[in-house]
Parts: C-alpha cells; sequence; structure tokens
C-alpha cells in the first residue's frame, strides 16, 4: 500500500490545516487508518485513528481541535486540524492497518497498532 500525505504548510498559531492522505489501493475501503506526527529526535506519537466503517478515536493531546475522516470513494483519509498550537508542528504521517478478523468497528488507538507508514507532510505552526 503506497500511501501519500499532503497539505502541511506554515500556519500561525490558532489557524487551522487539513491534510489529507490518498492510496491507489483498491481495498481502500477495508482498511483502519490512522495519522501519527514525529518532531526530529522523538519518538512517533499517534494522533487518531478511524475504522473502516469511520468510528474515530482522538489522542487525548488533539481531542476537541483535530477531526479525522474519511472517503472511501476518493482512498482518501483526512486530518482536520483546528485551533493550533506550535506544539503541535511536526511531520504528520498517516498509516495503515488491516483490521483483525476485517472488522469495519476496530480503530487503531496506538502507534503500534499501525502497519504501512506513507511519506509525511510538515506542519509548522508558529507562535
Amino acid at each position: 500500500v503506497q500511501l501519500q500525505a499532503s497539505g502541511g504548510g506554515l500556519v500561525q498559531a490558532g489557524g487551522s490545516l487539513r491534510l489529507s492522505c490518498t492510496t491507489l489501493a483498491g481495498t481502500f475501503s477495508t482498511y483502519a487508518m490512522g495519522w501519527l506526527r514525529q518532531v526530529p529526535g522523538k519518538e512517533r506519537e499517534f494522533v487518531a485513528g478511524i475504522s473502516s466503517g469511520g468510528s474515530t478515536y482522538h489522542a487525548d493531546s488533539v481531542k476537541g481541535r483535530f477531526t479525522i475522516s474519511r472517503d472511501n470513494a476518493q482512498n482518501t483519509v483526512y486530518l482536520q486540524m483546528n485551533s493550533l498550537k506550535p506544539d503541535d508542528t511536526a511531520v504528520y504521517y498517516c498509516a495503515t492497518r488491516t483490521p483483525p478478523f476485517g472488522s469495519r468497528m476496530y480503530v487503531p488507538k496506538s502507534s503500534n497498532e499501525l502497519q504501512t507508514w506513507g511519506q509525511g507532510t510538515l506542519v509548522t505552526v508558529s507562535s
């Protein structure tokens, strides 16, 4: 599965960005998906996950500000980021997970649960 994230950029604190991640995989609708982020020198941090059926989970650090969603017709997963803070500055990655037993309710909730990563997109939030 090849994944391509886009939509990153420079934004002022309090601003918004929407990240997108697309794949050519014909089985996109069967995958659970997730977003992670990484600051150089630090461990990769889980941000949000979504089941193939659309159930979601957001890390406490972004809950209420970020929203993960997906459009299976477009083979795309999104991360809407509002009220951005300088601490949100990182490279953002999307990733996939084949859900156990093909469950449409399975939602990834940690980095360890995600299997395949794509190229990241840099988000920089200025103060």
